[in-house]
Protein backbone atom coordinates (compact mmCIF):
# COMPACT_ATOMS: atom_id res chain seq x y z
CA UNK A 1 0.00 0.00 0.00
CA UNK A 2 2.82 2.39 0.86
CA UNK A 3 4.46 1.67 -2.48
CA UNK A 4 1.19 2.33 -4.28
CA UNK A 5 0.68 5.66 -2.48
CA UNK A 6 4.26 6.65 -3.23
CA UNK A 7 3.79 5.81 -6.91
CA UNK A 8 0.48 7.72 -7.12
CA UNK A 9 2.06 10.82 -5.59
CA UNK A 10 5.30 10.66 -7.52
CA UNK A 11 5.76 13.93 -9.47
CA UNK A 12 4.99 13.72 -13.18
CA UNK A 13 7.41 15.19 -15.73
CA UNK A 14 6.62 18.89 -16.17
CA UNK A 15 4.86 19.80 -19.44
CA UNK A 16 6.73 21.90 -22.01
CA UNK A 17 6.90 25.55 -21.00
CA UNK A 18 5.65 26.60 -24.45
CA UNK A 19 2.21 25.28 -23.49
CA UNK A 20 1.99 27.83 -20.72
CA UNK A 21 -0.07 30.49 -22.41
CA UNK A 22 -2.82 32.94 -21.53
CA UNK A 23 -4.16 32.47 -17.97
CA UNK A 24 -1.79 29.53 -17.51
CA UNK A 25 1.11 31.98 -17.71
CA UNK A 26 -0.12 34.76 -15.47
CA UNK A 27 -3.10 33.18 -13.73
CA UNK A 28 -6.62 34.63 -13.70
CA UNK A 29 -7.43 37.87 -11.87
CA UNK A 30 -7.36 37.37 -8.12
CA UNK A 31 -9.86 38.69 -5.58
CA UNK A 32 -9.50 39.36 -1.85
CA UNK A 33 -12.95 37.80 -1.42
CA UNK A 34 -11.67 34.33 -2.25
CA UNK A 35 -10.45 32.11 0.56
CA UNK A 36 -10.22 28.43 1.38
CA UNK A 37 -12.77 28.90 4.17
CA UNK A 38 -15.23 30.71 1.88
CA UNK A 39 -14.99 27.94 -0.70
CA UNK A 40 -15.56 25.30 1.98
CA UNK A 41 -18.60 27.14 3.38
CA UNK A 42 -20.14 27.42 -0.07
CA UNK A 43 -19.43 23.73 -0.63
CA UNK A 44 -21.19 22.81 2.62
CA UNK A 45 -24.23 24.90 1.66
CA UNK A 46 -24.33 23.18 -1.73
CA UNK A 47 -24.02 19.81 -0.03
CA UNK A 48 -27.11 20.57 2.06
CA UNK A 49 -29.20 21.80 -0.90
CA UNK A 50 -28.17 18.85 -3.05
CA UNK A 51 -29.04 16.44 -0.24
CA UNK A 52 -32.56 17.93 0.05
CA UNK A 53 -33.00 17.81 -3.73
CA UNK A 54 -31.72 14.23 -3.89
CA UNK A 55 -34.04 12.88 -1.18
CA UNK A 56 -37.16 14.68 -2.44
CA UNK A 57 -36.30 13.78 -6.04
CA UNK A 58 -35.88 10.14 -5.07
CA UNK A 59 -39.33 10.21 -3.49
CA UNK A 60 -40.80 11.68 -6.68
CA UNK A 61 -39.05 9.11 -8.88
CA UNK A 62 -40.20 6.13 -6.84
CA UNK A 63 -43.77 7.45 -6.74
CA UNK A 64 -43.75 7.49 -10.54
CA UNK A 65 -41.76 4.26 -10.96
CA UNK A 66 -42.41 2.22 -7.81
CA UNK A 67 -40.35 -0.95 -7.41
CA UNK A 68 -42.48 -4.05 -6.91
CA UNK A 69 -41.45 -4.45 -3.27
CA UNK A 70 -42.39 -0.89 -2.29
CA UNK A 71 -45.91 0.45 -1.69
CA UNK A 72 -46.27 4.19 -1.13
CA UNK A 73 -48.93 5.55 1.26
CA UNK A 74 -51.86 7.65 0.03
CA UNK A 75 -51.79 9.90 3.09
CA UNK A 76 -50.98 12.65 3.93
CA UNK A 77 -52.90 13.66 0.84
CA UNK A 78 -50.67 16.68 0.16
CA UNK A 79 -47.32 15.04 0.91
CA UNK A 80 -46.13 15.05 -2.71
CA UNK A 81 -47.17 18.67 -3.02
CA UNK A 82 -44.80 19.55 -0.16
CA UNK A 83 -41.87 17.35 -1.19
CA UNK A 84 -41.90 18.34 -4.86
CA UNK A 85 -42.41 22.01 -4.05
CA UNK A 86 -39.42 21.78 -1.71
CA UNK A 87 -37.43 19.93 -4.38
CA UNK A 88 -37.93 22.60 -7.02
CA UNK A 89 -37.60 25.56 -4.63
CA UNK A 90 -34.33 24.20 -3.23
CA UNK A 91 -33.03 23.40 -6.71
CA UNK A 92 -33.66 26.94 -7.89
CA UNK A 93 -32.03 28.38 -4.77
CA UNK A 94 -28.97 26.28 -5.67
CA UNK A 95 -28.34 28.35 -8.81
CA UNK A 96 -26.57 31.32 -7.10
CA UNK A 97 -24.83 28.97 -4.67
CA UNK A 98 -23.35 26.91 -7.48
CA UNK A 99 -22.34 30.04 -9.40
CA UNK A 100 -20.57 31.46 -6.35
CA UNK A 101 -18.85 28.14 -5.64
CA UNK A 102 -17.51 27.87 -9.19
CA UNK A 103 -16.37 31.50 -9.08
CA UNK A 104 -14.47 30.85 -5.86
CA UNK A 105 -12.50 27.91 -7.27
CA UNK A 106 -12.08 28.61 -10.97
CA UNK A 107 -8.54 30.08 -10.57
CA UNK A 108 -7.41 26.55 -9.74
CA UNK A 109 -8.17 25.59 -13.34
CA UNK A 110 -5.07 27.56 -14.33
CA UNK A 111 -2.59 26.03 -11.89
CA UNK A 112 0.80 25.14 -13.32
CA UNK A 113 1.65 22.40 -13.81
CA UNK A 114 -1.92 21.23 -14.55
CA UNK A 115 -1.18 17.68 -13.32
CA UNK A 116 1.42 17.23 -10.58
CA UNK A 117 1.01 13.49 -10.04
CA UNK A 118 -1.30 10.58 -10.86
CA UNK A 119 -3.17 11.18 -7.59
CA UNK A 120 -3.56 14.86 -8.46
CA UNK A 121 -4.84 13.93 -11.93
CA UNK A 122 -7.39 11.56 -10.40
CA UNK A 123 -8.55 14.26 -7.98
CA UNK A 124 -9.03 16.77 -10.79
CA UNK A 125 -10.93 14.20 -12.86
CA UNK A 126 -13.25 13.50 -9.91
CA UNK A 127 -13.88 17.23 -9.41
CA UNK A 128 -14.58 17.60 -13.14
CA UNK A 129 -17.20 14.84 -12.88
CA UNK A 130 -18.76 16.56 -9.85
CA UNK A 131 -18.92 19.94 -11.58
CA UNK A 132 -20.36 18.42 -14.77
CA UNK A 133 -23.02 16.49 -12.83
CA UNK A 134 -23.96 19.52 -10.72
CA UNK A 135 -24.29 21.77 -13.78
CA UNK A 136 -26.32 19.12 -15.59
CA UNK A 137 -28.74 18.79 -12.68
CA UNK A 138 -29.22 22.52 -12.20
CA UNK A 139 -29.52 23.41 -15.90
CA UNK A 140 -31.81 20.50 -16.80
CA UNK A 141 -33.93 21.19 -13.71
CA UNK A 142 -34.39 24.84 -14.66
CA UNK A 143 -35.29 23.83 -18.24
CA UNK A 144 -37.86 21.37 -16.90
CA UNK A 145 -39.46 23.97 -14.63
CA UNK A 146 -39.71 26.29 -17.63
CA UNK A 147 -40.99 23.40 -19.82
CA UNK A 148 -38.18 23.93 -22.35
CA UNK A 149 -37.48 20.38 -23.49
CA UNK A 150 -36.09 21.07 -26.96
CA UNK A 151 -32.50 21.68 -25.69
CA UNK A 152 -32.56 18.28 -23.94
CA UNK A 153 -32.10 15.40 -26.45
CA UNK A 154 -33.04 12.85 -23.76
CA UNK A 155 -35.99 12.06 -21.51
CA UNK A 156 -35.61 14.53 -18.67
CA UNK A 157 -36.84 12.31 -15.81
CA UNK A 158 -34.48 9.42 -16.64
CA UNK A 159 -31.44 11.63 -17.20
CA UNK A 160 -32.10 13.71 -14.09
CA UNK A 161 -32.52 10.58 -11.94
CA UNK A 162 -29.34 8.79 -12.95
CA UNK A 163 -27.09 11.85 -12.93
CA UNK A 164 -28.45 12.63 -9.44
CA UNK A 165 -26.74 9.49 -8.14
CA UNK A 166 -23.46 10.57 -9.70
CA UNK A 167 -23.81 14.11 -8.33
CA UNK A 168 -24.71 13.12 -4.76
CA UNK A 169 -21.99 10.46 -4.59
CA UNK A 170 -19.31 12.83 -5.83
CA UNK A 171 -20.64 15.58 -3.55
CA UNK A 172 -20.47 13.40 -0.43
CA UNK A 173 -16.88 12.37 -1.18
CA UNK A 174 -15.86 15.94 -1.93
CA UNK A 175 -17.49 17.39 1.18
CA UNK A 176 -15.94 14.63 3.29
CA UNK A 177 -12.47 15.48 1.97
CA UNK A 178 -12.87 19.23 2.35
CA UNK A 179 -14.81 19.29 5.64
CA UNK A 180 -11.68 19.89 7.78
CA UNK A 181 -11.25 23.23 6.00
CA UNK A 182 -14.36 24.49 7.78
CA UNK A 183 -12.48 24.21 11.07
CA UNK A 184 -9.94 26.76 9.91
CA UNK A 185 -9.28 29.34 12.58
CA UNK A 186 -8.64 32.03 9.99
CA UNK A 187 -11.47 34.54 10.42
CA UNK A 188 -13.43 35.68 7.39
CA UNK A 189 -13.00 39.29 6.39
CA UNK A 190 -16.05 41.59 6.41
CA UNK A 191 -15.97 41.52 2.59
CA UNK A 192 -16.27 37.73 2.50
CA UNK A 193 -19.10 37.76 5.01
CA UNK A 194 -20.91 40.34 2.90
CA UNK A 195 -20.32 38.18 -0.18
CA UNK A 196 -21.90 35.18 1.58
CA UNK A 197 -24.81 37.35 2.70
CA UNK A 198 -25.33 38.51 -0.88
CA UNK A 199 -25.41 34.94 -2.18
CA UNK A 200 -27.86 33.98 0.57
CA UNK A 201 -30.06 36.96 -0.32
CA UNK A 202 -29.98 35.98 -4.00
CA UNK A 203 -31.09 32.45 -3.12
CA UNK A 204 -33.89 33.90 -0.98
CA UNK A 205 -35.09 36.23 -3.74
CA UNK A 206 -35.16 33.39 -6.28
CA UNK A 207 -37.15 31.26 -3.82
CA UNK A 208 -39.72 33.96 -3.09
CA UNK A 209 -39.98 34.82 -6.79
CA UNK A 210 -40.92 31.23 -7.70
CA UNK A 211 -42.43 29.47 -4.69
CA UNK A 212 -45.75 31.26 -5.18
CA UNK A 213 -46.51 28.63 -7.83
CA UNK A 214 -47.38 26.33 -4.94
CA UNK A 215 -47.66 28.63 -1.89
CA UNK A 216 -50.74 30.64 -2.79
CA UNK A 217 -50.18 33.65 -0.43
CA UNK A 218 -46.90 34.38 -2.25
CA UNK A 219 -48.37 34.13 -5.75
CA UNK A 220 -48.54 37.92 -6.20
CA UNK A 221 -44.78 38.37 -5.64
CA UNK A 222 -43.64 35.23 -7.45
CA UNK A 223 -42.83 37.03 -10.68
CA UNK A 224 -40.61 34.19 -11.99
CA UNK A 225 -43.13 31.40 -11.37
CA UNK A 226 -44.14 29.71 -14.66
CA UNK A 227 -47.45 28.56 -13.10
CA UNK A 228 -49.61 30.29 -10.51
CA UNK A 229 -52.52 28.99 -8.43
CA UNK A 230 -55.87 30.22 -9.65
CA UNK A 231 -54.90 30.50 -13.32
CA UNK A 232 -56.25 28.29 -16.09
CA UNK A 233 -59.65 26.70 -16.75
CA UNK A 234 -61.81 26.42 -13.61
CA UNK A 235 -59.09 28.11 -11.59
CA UNK A 236 -56.42 25.41 -12.05
CA UNK A 237 -53.34 25.52 -14.32
CA UNK A 238 -53.06 23.10 -17.24
CA UNK A 239 -49.89 21.65 -18.72
CA UNK A 240 -51.33 19.55 -21.55
CA UNK A 241 -54.49 20.64 -23.32
CA UNK A 242 -57.01 18.40 -25.04
CA UNK A 243 -55.97 19.84 -28.40
CA UNK A 244 -52.30 19.05 -27.74
CA UNK A 245 -53.23 15.51 -26.67
CA UNK A 246 -55.39 15.04 -29.77
CA UNK A 247 -58.46 13.91 -27.81
CA UNK A 248 -60.95 16.73 -28.40
CA UNK A 249 -63.27 14.83 -30.77
CA UNK A 250 -63.15 11.57 -28.80
CA UNK A 251 -63.75 13.32 -25.47
CA UNK A 252 -66.78 15.23 -26.80
CA UNK A 253 -68.27 12.27 -28.68
CA UNK A 254 -71.80 11.52 -27.30
CA UNK A 255 -71.04 7.83 -27.85
CA UNK A 256 -68.23 7.92 -25.25
CA UNK A 257 -68.11 4.84 -23.03
CA UNK A 258 -65.76 4.04 -20.16
CA UNK A 259 -64.66 0.42 -20.40
CA UNK A 260 -63.94 -1.38 -17.12
CA UNK A 261 -62.44 -4.86 -17.42
CA UNK A 262 -61.06 -7.54 -15.16
CA UNK A 263 -61.57 -11.07 -13.87
CA UNK A 264 -63.27 -12.16 -17.09
CA UNK A 265 -65.86 -9.36 -17.07
CA UNK A 266 -66.27 -6.17 -19.08
CA UNK A 267 -68.56 -3.27 -18.19
CA UNK A 268 -69.18 -0.20 -20.34
CA UNK A 269 -70.46 2.99 -18.72
CA UNK A 270 -71.62 6.20 -20.36
CA UNK A 271 -71.10 9.61 -18.82
CA UNK A 272 -74.74 9.46 -17.63
CA UNK A 273 -74.08 6.05 -16.03
CA UNK A 274 -71.11 7.53 -14.16
CA UNK A 275 -73.22 10.48 -12.99
CA UNK A 276 -75.84 8.05 -11.66
CA UNK A 277 -73.34 6.37 -9.34
CA UNK A 278 -72.96 7.63 -5.73
CA UNK A 279 -70.94 10.86 -5.94
CA UNK A 280 -68.26 11.88 -3.47
CA UNK A 281 -66.22 15.06 -3.05
CA UNK A 282 -62.52 15.37 -2.30
CA UNK A 283 -60.38 18.48 -1.83
CA UNK A 284 -57.07 17.51 -3.44
CA UNK A 285 -54.16 19.29 -5.09
CA UNK A 286 -52.81 18.81 -8.56
CA UNK A 287 -49.07 18.70 -7.80
CA UNK A 288 -46.76 18.76 -10.79
CA UNK A 289 -43.20 17.50 -11.03
CA UNK A 290 -42.28 21.02 -12.18
CA UNK A 291 -42.96 22.28 -8.65
CA UNK A 292 -46.31 24.03 -9.03
CA UNK A 293 -49.50 22.87 -7.36
CA UNK A 294 -53.08 24.06 -6.94
CA UNK A 295 -56.02 22.72 -4.96
CA UNK A 296 -59.36 21.76 -6.48
CA UNK A 297 -62.69 20.48 -5.21
CA UNK A 298 -63.31 17.28 -7.18
CA UNK A 299 -66.51 15.21 -7.36
CA UNK A 300 -67.25 11.80 -8.81
CA UNK A 301 -67.60 8.12 -7.91
CA UNK A 302 -64.91 6.49 -5.79
CA UNK A 303 -62.64 4.33 -7.89
CA UNK A 304 -63.10 1.30 -5.64
CA UNK A 305 -66.92 1.63 -5.89
CA UNK A 306 -66.69 1.90 -9.65
CA UNK A 307 -64.59 -1.26 -9.84
CA UNK A 308 -67.11 -3.07 -7.65
CA UNK A 309 -69.16 -3.47 -10.84
CA UNK A 310 -66.81 -6.34 -11.65
CA UNK A 311 -68.00 -8.20 -8.56
CA UNK A 312 -64.49 -9.13 -7.45
CA UNK A 313 -62.48 -8.69 -4.28
CA UNK A 314 -59.94 -5.92 -4.90
CA UNK A 315 -57.52 -7.11 -2.21
CA UNK A 316 -54.07 -7.47 -3.75
CA UNK A 317 -55.18 -5.85 -7.00
CA UNK A 318 -54.09 -2.90 -9.07
CA UNK A 319 -55.86 -0.88 -11.75
CA UNK A 320 -54.33 0.38 -14.97
CA UNK A 321 -56.04 3.62 -16.01
CA UNK A 322 -55.79 4.44 -19.73
CA UNK A 323 -56.41 7.77 -21.44
CA UNK A 324 -58.12 8.55 -24.73
CA UNK A 325 -54.86 10.03 -26.01
CA UNK A 326 -53.13 7.75 -28.48
CA UNK A 327 -49.54 8.25 -27.34
CA UNK A 328 -47.29 9.71 -24.71
CA UNK A 329 -45.34 8.33 -21.75
CA UNK A 330 -48.14 9.14 -19.32
CA UNK A 331 -51.19 7.97 -21.24
CA UNK A 332 -51.58 5.23 -18.63
CA UNK A 333 -50.98 5.02 -14.89
CA UNK A 334 -51.18 2.32 -12.26
CA UNK A 335 -53.31 2.71 -9.14
CA UNK A 336 -52.41 0.13 -6.50
CA UNK A 337 -52.19 -0.50 -2.79
CA UNK A 338 -53.43 2.21 -0.49
CA UNK A 339 -54.38 4.51 -3.37
CA UNK A 340 -56.77 1.97 -4.88
CA UNK A 341 -58.71 1.61 -1.62
CA UNK A 342 -58.52 5.22 -0.42
CA UNK A 343 -61.80 7.11 0.04
CA UNK A 344 -60.28 10.13 -1.71
CA UNK A 345 -59.38 8.30 -4.94
CA UNK A 346 -62.06 9.34 -7.41
CA UNK A 347 -62.95 9.13 -11.05
CA UNK A 348 -63.66 12.85 -11.10
CA UNK A 349 -66.52 14.17 -13.23
CA UNK A 350 -66.73 17.66 -11.76
CA UNK A 351 -64.38 20.37 -10.57
CA UNK A 352 -65.65 23.08 -8.26
CA UNK A 353 -69.22 21.82 -8.72
CA UNK A 354 -69.09 22.22 -12.52
CA UNK A 355 -68.51 19.55 -15.16
CA UNK A 356 -64.82 19.10 -15.88
CA UNK A 357 -63.40 21.49 -18.44
CA UNK A 358 -62.17 19.68 -21.53
CA UNK A 359 -58.56 20.58 -20.72
CA UNK A 360 -58.97 19.18 -17.20
CA UNK A 361 -59.99 15.75 -18.47
CA UNK A 362 -63.65 15.75 -19.53
CA UNK A 363 -65.51 13.42 -19.58
CA UNK A 364 -63.68 11.80 -16.63
CA UNK A 365 -60.27 11.89 -14.99
CA UNK A 366 -58.43 10.20 -12.17
CA UNK A 367 -57.73 12.16 -9.00
CA UNK A 368 -56.01 10.55 -6.01
CA UNK A 369 -54.13 11.74 -2.90
CA UNK A 370 -50.34 11.95 -2.74
CA UNK A 371 -49.65 11.36 -6.43
CA UNK A 372 -47.75 13.37 -9.07
CA UNK A 373 -49.94 15.25 -11.51
CA UNK A 374 -48.66 13.18 -14.46
CA UNK A 375 -50.29 10.15 -12.82
CA UNK A 376 -53.69 11.84 -12.43
CA UNK A 377 -54.77 10.51 -15.82
CA UNK A 378 -57.09 12.73 -17.86
CA UNK A 379 -59.70 11.75 -20.47
CA UNK A 380 -60.05 8.26 -19.00
CA UNK A 381 -61.19 5.69 -21.57
CA UNK A 382 -60.45 2.33 -19.98
CA UNK A 383 -59.66 0.80 -16.58
CA UNK A 384 -58.19 -2.70 -16.37
CA UNK A 385 -58.16 -4.46 -13.00
CA UNK A 386 -55.72 -7.30 -12.31
CA UNK A 387 -53.76 -8.94 -9.56
CA UNK A 388 -50.79 -6.79 -8.52
CA UNK A 389 -47.58 -7.88 -10.20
Amino acid sequence: MNRLLTWLNQPLPPPPERLRRGPLRTGPPTSPLRSTRLTAQLGLALGLTFAVCFLTGLFSHFLQHPPGWLSWPSRPAGLYRVTQGLHVATGLATVPLLGAKLWSVYPRLFEWPPLRSIAHAAERAAIAALVAAALFQVVSGVLNVARLYTPMPFFFTTGHYWVAWLAIGAMLVHVGVKLPLLRSTTPDSPGRRQFLATIGAAAGVITIATIGQTVRPLAAVSVLAPRRPGTGPQGLPVNRTAAAAGVRDAALDPAYRLTVTGFGRTVELSRADLEALPQHTAVLPIACVEGWSSTGVWSGPRLRDLLAHLGADLTGCEAEVESLQAGGRYRTSIVAGAHLHDDLTLLALRLGGEPLALDHGFPARLIAPNRPGVQQTKWVARIDVRRAR
